[in-house]
């Protein structure tokens, strides 16, 4: 087949490499910047019998006006791996909870595997970083290679939808915003991507065209013990960070998916915070929390403000706020970092991203390690929460 990939950006180049070693023919064009693959002119002039295109590209550009109906990038990627899948292969998406969902998985598994986040691809049991790449569809399919060079599993987070093509899809959040230039809703297009899967995980039952393992019909918490009774699996465990909403949300759900694998959970007594994900650091005479990371938003930056007060009590609290260059889909729009803002009532606030200095904010930064660095200079003793949307 002739086959157009558009956006090289966000996988499309790595896409179209894949096809071409599979034997089609493929153009691939930078939709956003059109520094690489063949010019739109081109494309436009040329014919061809399949169109592959993000599904946050919007659905009014040129290219699929001209050419018609696109597969998304993550059905194409779905179509390459299909025949040849690791096993067992858990995809997982959602706006929040994608990254410790997938870890606390991870460290479940038994045997040889990869484990594909934001965070880094890591191979296990060893859990040796292999490198770092973006979670677009299209970086599954190197993910997938080492999987099956091991001969092992894979669970891998992916942004706004899954591939299909694995055992089990979990979906973490039904978080919404709006995608393609405002034109799509990123909910609905993660909704019909993910009914594509053998089995479905999902937070509570939500409206599916097919039925859904709904994660709380499995899964109950009192403190910190976790509670669990399904396929054949029941039992607890028990442990602190439990009480975090977050947290709570990402082991009900990698538990409820261990059990659906016929896997007992109980490990996760042991599973501790991940960077950016609620860790607690004491540094001098400040308590440091950083949340900072893809999924971060106005309720974990407020939940992430609580858990600073209830270890440090109510003194001195800096909110480290924003988002780092707008490189997430799901943005943190001024609104909401302002909503956060109110609700927290800080001691002090560091603005960061562009905006804010323009603003007239009096403490700005232009990325979370300078927003960091802002904060310990006017908080010696007290607490720091970092709450920055950003890619770690």
């Amino acid at each position: 087949m002739r086959i157009l990939v558009l956006d090289t950006i966000h996988g499309g180049a790595e896409l179209a490499v894949a096809l071409r070693e599979a034997g089609h023919e493929a153009d691939e064009v930078d939709v956003y910047r059109g520094k690489a693959g063949i010019p739109v002119a081109e494309a436009l002039a040329r014919t061809y019998d399949l169109v592959t295109a993000p599904v946050h590209l919007d659905p009014d550009h040129p290219l699929l006006r001209q050419h018609g109906y696109a597969v998304s990038h993550h059905e194409m990627v779905g179509w390459v791996l299909r025949t040849h899948p690791p096993r067992p292969f858990i995809e997982i998406t959602g706006a929040r909870g994608k990254t410790t969902t997938a870890h606390a998985l991870a460290s479940l598994l038994p045997g040889p595997g990869i484990l594909h986040t934001s965070t880094g691809t890591y191979r296990y049991p060893e859990r040796k970083i292999l490198w770092k790449k973006s979670i677009t569809p299209a970086s599954l399919l190197s993910a997938a290679h080492e999987a099956w060079r091991t001969g092992g599993w894979l669970v891998a987070e992916e942004s706004l939808g899954v591939t299909g093509a694995g055992d089990v899809a979990v979906l973490t959040s039904t978080d919404d915003y709006p995608i393609a230039a405002g034109k799509k809703s990123a909910i609905a297009e993660k909704c019909r991507l993910i009914t594509r899967a053998r089995t479905i995980v999902v937070p509570e039952r939500i409206d599916l065209p097919r039925s859904a393992v709904a994660a709380d019909g499995m899964v109950s918490f009192e403190g910190p013990v976790c509670r669990y009774a399904g396929r054949g699996i029941a039992g607890t465990f028990t442990n602190p960070l439990c009480t975090l909403s977050g947290y709570r949300t990402a082991f009900a759900l990698a538990t409820a998916t261990a059990c659906v694998l016929g896997i007992d959970p109980a490990p996760l007594a042991e599973f501790t915070a991940l960077s950016g994900r609620m860790a607690a650091r004491r540094e001098g005479d400040r308590m440091i929390v950083d949340d900072a990371n893809s999924g971060t938003n106005a309720a974990t930056a407020i939940e992430a403000a609580r858990y600073a007060r209830e270890l440090t009590g109510n003194g001195a609290l800096t909110l480290v706020i924003g988002e780092e260059a707008r490189a997430v889909c799901e943005g943190f729009s001024p609104e909401d970092v302002r909503r956060a803002v109110s609700a927290v009532s800080p001691t002090g606030v560091v603005y960061v991203g562009e905006a804010w200095s323009a603003a007239g904010e009096e403490h700005t930064a232009l990325s979370l390690e300078a927003g960091l660095d802002a904060a310990r200079r006017i908080t010696p003793a007290g607490a720091i929460v970092l709450a920055v949307k950003t890619w770690r």
